[in-house]
């Protein structure tokens, strides 16, 4: 998601609207697009202020939270449990289905690894 747009803009489009200028306008003399000069305008009637939307959801309060604990002594048990595993543990353990990426971020958040180390023996057909 991009980031807003800054203050110093929002607070140059509510002086130019204030002046009487159109949205479209504004947003040429601003070099923001029509559509969000649109919007903005459009904010403005409505609420009267420009401030950027706040993000409601909350950062650490998904729904593996209650889980980290588990993936974390899995992870302990067997390094080299793949994220496949820890998902089929999930579902076998807690009745939670979760897809893959969630684990790995739960892992990354834990600053856990799960790949297999560099000095582990090669698997398949003997090299070259």
């Amino acid at each position: 998601m991009p980031a807003p747009l800054s203050p110093d803009i929002r607070n140059r489009f509510q002086v130019l609207h204030r002046e009487g200028l159109s949205a479209r306008e504004i947003g040429r003399r601003l070099l923001i697009s029509a559509a969000t000069a649109v919007r903005f305008a459009d904010r403005l009637r409505r609420t009267g202020d420009l401030a950027p939307a706040v993000n409601s959801r909350r950062q650490g309060h998904g729904r593996l939270v209650p889980y980290e604990g588990f993936f974390a002594e899995l992870v302990e048990q067997d390094p080299d449990i793949t994220l496949k595993e820890l998902q089929a543990a999930l579902l076998e353990a807690h009745g939670v289905q979760a897809s893959r990426s969630g684990i790995d971020v739960v892992l990354r958040r834990l600053d856990l690894t799960y790949k297999k180390r560099a000095s582990s023996r090669m698997s398949g057909a003997n090299p070259m």
